[in-house]
């Protein structure tokens, strides 16, 4: 599969967006959500930017006072998942204009439908930035 899960978490750890693309129950996700942000936001800006966390592999990156982090089986390459958080937010910005927090607080939905638009079943599908905000545009404009 590939991409199990992303999270948006700001730097007091509490989690803005939350998507997974694997069946875990609420408890689940909370257990695992408090443990991989823990362990996140205690490391160092010299530290790596990847974490093995139970089965999964955990790749982070902080853009100001936000962390986004994705959860990867172990055969998935780094570096690439780095390059796709750095298009999500590339992505963010462009819709945006400078994307923070509250920007992803209150427009929740439609950062989803980017997610949706760029990762479907966990795999990535989309790279384009037009592409990916077209049907966002769209529907902009038709309300």
């Amino acid at each position: 599969m590939g991409i199990r899960f992303v999270l948006m978490v700001n730097k007091q750890g509490q989690t803005r967006l939350a998507q997974y693309y694997e069946y875990l129950t609420l408890e689940e996700r909370r257990a695992l959500e408090g443990e991989i942000v823990r362990k996140c936001l205690a490391r160092s800006d010299y530290q790596c930017s990847f974490v093995e966390h139970r089965k999964y592999k955990i790749v982070y990156r902080r853009y100001a006072s936000l962390f986004f982090l994705v959860g990867v089986d172990n055969e998935e390459n780094e570096l690439a998942i780095l390059e796709f958080i750095h298009l999500l937010v590339e992505t963010m910005d462009r819709h945006f204009g400078n994307v923070c927090e509250l920007d992803i607080m209150f427009h929740l939905e439609k950062v989803h439908f980017m997610l949706e638009e760029m990762v479907v079943n966990g795999c990535i599908v989309e790279t384009n930035k037009a592409n990916i905000l077209a049907p966002i545009q769209l529907m902009d404009k038709s309300s």
